[in-house]
């Protein structure tokens, strides 16, 4: 199987000067491509592909120093984002739709580059000693804080910038598959805000809020950098802590995934969990101005609770992990999970007292609301699973 293992980097001063370099002539590159391409076709009505711009890197590099010193298949690669993003557009403009042209990559917005093979310009664990390090052409030997071992054959290497962070990404292909034993165990799940996840077994873990607990300071290092001067080197520094605030945020939330994600594959064979449409859910009540949205305050409030729990992130990766460990994952339509009745079936919005509470109305049958949900939830994928 493929799997992908990102590391961070422990650059030096003058590695970190390189890595900015390197990723800033990949960006050049492929805006200089994508002005080819678009003048190619307004003046002449030609279309430029990749293959004719890949012939064209050799005499790039012989006239122009930057751009030789590094990776001639790094290069390739970056050209191929470029051709994937014109084989996307037309697959859109085919579709009938909205076409979405290239664009160009401003400064901040290139923050990959890509060696399509290893040992071709790069290398991984490239030294012998007890420190992992990984070479990259043009920069050299960078040490990699390798925090867990790497399985498989290594087929490609990425160095991406986060903020002022960096990361080594391998794709790693023949990687052994690490099929859990069997419970005989199966849950459903009911997504929630009050708290992240509940069970069909009761078993709650809590919504950890790490957006609204960095609110504060976020929102203290926004109004310092709208109080900068636009094009400042302290205006670029402002910027750059605001960032680091996001990526805190967004760090939290993932490591919070990652082990509620664990969990139940470790101890659950099937895992059952609501259909979630997020974009729906999160869309603003703000209306038009024709006819404008009800309790649009509520609604920002509620679709930013909902955000800050982080739900797509959490079920894209118990997806992955659930298939690495041979585990079932089925997603069933949500609706009236939290107002059916499990014991008799019957189904009113009368039936959900609170947002805790849940009492029958037929049959007086009474539990807690997300303990109730999950096991519809459960019902509903066993059914799916054996029709």
């Amino acid at each position: 199987m493929r799997r992908a293992y990102k590391f961070l980097l422990r650059p030096t001063s003058k590695q970190v000067d390189a890595l900015t370099a390197c990723v800033e002539d990949h960006r050049q590159l492929y805006n200089a491509a994508l002005q080819e391409r678009r003048d190619a076709y307004r003046r002449a009505g030609v279309s430029i592909r990749y293959g004719d711009q890949s012939v064209q890197l050799k005499d790039i590099r012989r006239y122009d120093p930057d751009q030789g010193r590094w990776s001639f298949s790094s290069q390739q690669a970056t050209l191929r984002r470029l051709e994937t993003a014109f084989a996307a557009f037309f697959r859109r403009v085919k579709a009938g739709r909205a076409p979405g042209y290239p664009r160009f990559k401003g400064i901040g917005w290139f923050d990959t580059v890509e060696w399509p093979k290893d040992r071709d310009g790069c290398r991984w664990d490239s030294t012998p000693d007890d420190l992992t390090r990984v070479y990259l052409q043009g920069v050299g030997h960078v040490r990699v804080h390798a925090h867990r071992t790497v399985e498989g054959t290594v087929k490609t290497i990425s160095v991406k910038r986060e903020g002022r962070r960096w990361y080594v990404v391998l794709s790693c292909g023949d990687v052994p598959e690490l099929v859990l034993a069997e419970t005989g165990s199966a849950v459903g799940i009911d997504m929630g805000i009050a708290s992240f996840l509940t069970t069909s077994d009761g078993a709650q873990i809590s919504n950890p809020r790490h957006g609204r607990r960095n609110a504060e300071r976020l929102a203290a290092a926004q109004r310092d950098l709208a109080r900068k001067k636009r094009g400042s080197n302290r205006r670029r520094k402002a910027r750059e802590r605001v960032a680091a605030h996001h990526a805190r945020v967004r760090r939290r939330r993932l490591d919070h995934a990652h082990k509620a994600a664990l969990w139940l594959v470790r101890h659950y064979d099937i895992i059952a969990h609501e259909d979630l449409r997020i974009a729906n859910m999160t869309r603003s009540a703000s209306g038009t101005v024709e006819v404008p949205g009800a309790n649009v305050a509520q609604k920002s409030g509620l679709n930013r609770s909902i955000l800050d729990a982080g739900w797509g992130v959490f079920l894209n990766v118990l997806a992955s992990k659930a298939e690495s460990a041979g585990r079932v994952v089925v997603a069933v339509n949500p609706a009236n999970t939290s107002r059916t009745c499990p014991d008799c079936g019957h189904c009113a919005k009368e039936n959900r007292v609170t947002q805790a509470d849940f009492v029958c109305v037929a049959c007086g049958y009474a539990g807690h609301a997300d303990v109730v949900g999950a096991t519809n939830v459960l019902g509903a994928g066993l059914a799916l699973l054996d029709a």
